[in-house]
């Protein structure tokens, strides 16, 4: 039988207080839960031009789409990454409260989100391991290099200089080794690149897991679902598993159920996001 509401929170609340360290597993539910949205007023507001055009309802359908140029192509990245991870630097609000919880923790953040709000939100970025990408780089579309590229100042000027649904031709991103066009660095196929970054938050993420062996720990999986779940959800029900020490708190509106073999040491919430983490405080 489920627990209610207040004696799971009362208990999170005094596993979290006990804990020696706290490792946090985010998914895309926690930047929705703060307010962030693929459609709706946001998409309305900035992309109409788009939907009319091409006939697509949301951000996310917007990024698959086929166009037929470069140029439109990147007139539409351009202002979804300037949007989204530019021209908004005022923290998401899932991400502070989940900050102000952990805070005074010794905490490691692993996820699957690209939007930087990670870091926006005040946590330190050696404790971060985007497994990803981020939408504040550039790769080459072949690769031809394991190299990535910071796209702030191409991506403004395209955004700024886009007219008619497209950008000029010649902002249109080259990668400065092979010519050949530049791509986002997002986790779409095999040519993702996983440059000397990314290895070393993984080595950081290697060095955390270490430390906490035999620790009283935490793991908080926060909205995440199951497009990957062989990044987040299985390592963490398998260490909750494996570990006698540890527990975990499963915060997910719609996967919120505990493995049988873990159930005794998880603490599951499908609730309001925002709630939860106000109250855990």
């Amino acid at each position: 039988m489920k627990e209610n509401y207040k004696d799971r929170i009362e208990k999170a609340k005094q596993i979290i207080a006990n804990a020696d360290y706290i490792l946090i597993g985010a998914g895309a539910g926690l930047s929705t839960a703060g307010g962030f949205e693929y459609s709706g007023e946001k998409f309305d507001k900035y992309f109409k031009d788009f939907s009319e055009k091409y006939g697509f309802k949301d951000m996310y359908a917007g990024g698959f789409y086929p166009y037929k140029t470069e140029e439109e192509r990147w007139a539409y990245w351009s202002r979804y990454v300037y949007i989204n991870r530019y021209l908004e630097q005022t923290p998401n609000k899932a991400y502070s409260k989940l900050f102000d919880l952990v805070k005074d923790k010794d905490y490691f953040v692993i996820t699957t989100n690209v939007d930087h709000q990670f870091q926006i939100a005040g946590f330190d970025k050696n404790k971060l391991f985007y497994t990803q990408g981020d939408y504040g780089l550039f790769q080459c579309s072949v690769p031809c290099h394991d190299k990535t590229y910071d796209n702030k100042e191409l991506i403004e000027k395209m955004y700024f200089e886009q007219k008619d649904g497209k950008i000029p031709s010649d902002l249109i991103p080259k990668c400065p080794v092979c010519g050949r066009n530049m791509e986002m660095n997002l986790r779409a196929d095999d040519k993702f690149v996983q440059d000397a970054g990314w290895y070393e938050h993984a080595e950081f993420y290697q060095e955390f897991l270490d430390k906490i062996k035999d620790k009283k720990v935490v793991l908080i999986e926060i909205g995440v679902g199951y497009n990957t779940p062989a990044i987040i959800k299985y390592p963490f029900e398998r260490m909750v598993y494996q570990n006698k020490n540890f527990n975990l708190i499963r915060i997910n509106k719609d996967y919120p159920i505990a493995s049988e073999e873990i159930s005794s040491k998880t603490i599951c919430f499908d609730e309001d996001t925002m709630k939860i983490l106000k109250d855990l405080r």
